[in-house]
């Protein structure tokens, strides 16, 4: 399976109930996303992605619980506790027209409006709703930068490219030596 034909969507965070039902961490804009899928795939660590058919999804504070046809459960719904939760690319629904996926991000060069070039996307990560790039500086020094529209300008995935507006001061925090 080649991993740029999977995009990680969450990650099981424990087991729900009796019957082996999961709780999903999501990881999207929007956890109503799982409503309309027939399968995802898990992945321990070290290990491959699995398929499993996804019989039913119901919601408990906004974490989407996922019956899955091949757990019989709570046992076994215990043993995929930290797993990866990955759909396929062709599974998810088309992007809006300016809407980029989280995970064509990662290895995209960030330049200043100025073209002086910043790094590379390493990583990203959403906490309490926000954004964060994690950039692969000059020196290899780690940039943490907060994706609002404020302060990025265009992202082109084509490309590969990103151009960035950062506010004063924030990049050259974690260039000082």
């Amino acid at each position: 399976m080649d991993k740029s034909n999977f995009v990680i969507v969450g990650a099981v965070s424990k087991p729900h109930g009796l019957k082996g039902e999961i709780c999903v961490k999501s990881y999207t804009d929007s956890p109503f996303l799982f409503q309309d899928l027939t399968r995802i795939y898990l992945r321990l660590p070290g290990r491959f992605p699995k398929r499993y058919t996804v019989e039913n999804v119901r919601f408990n504070r906004e974490r989407p619980l996922l019956t899955l046809r091949e757990i019989k459960g709570r046992d076994q719904a215990k043993e995929l506790a930290r797993a990866e939760v990955l759909i396929r690319r062709k599974d998810f629904p088309e992007p809006e027209k300016d809407e980029v996926m989280i995970a064509d991000l990662v290895g995209l060069e960030v330049f200043r409006a100025n073209e002086q070039w910043l790094g590379i996307i390493q990583d990203v990560q959403v906490h309490s709703g926000q954004e964060i790039w994690a950039i692969s500086g000059p020196n290899g020094e780690e940039i943490l930068f907060p994706a609002v529209d404020q302060f990025v300008i265009d992202i082109d995935v084509q490309t590969g490219r990103v151009v960035v507006d950062p506010p004063p001061g924030l990049v050259e925090l974690y260039l000082i030596k």
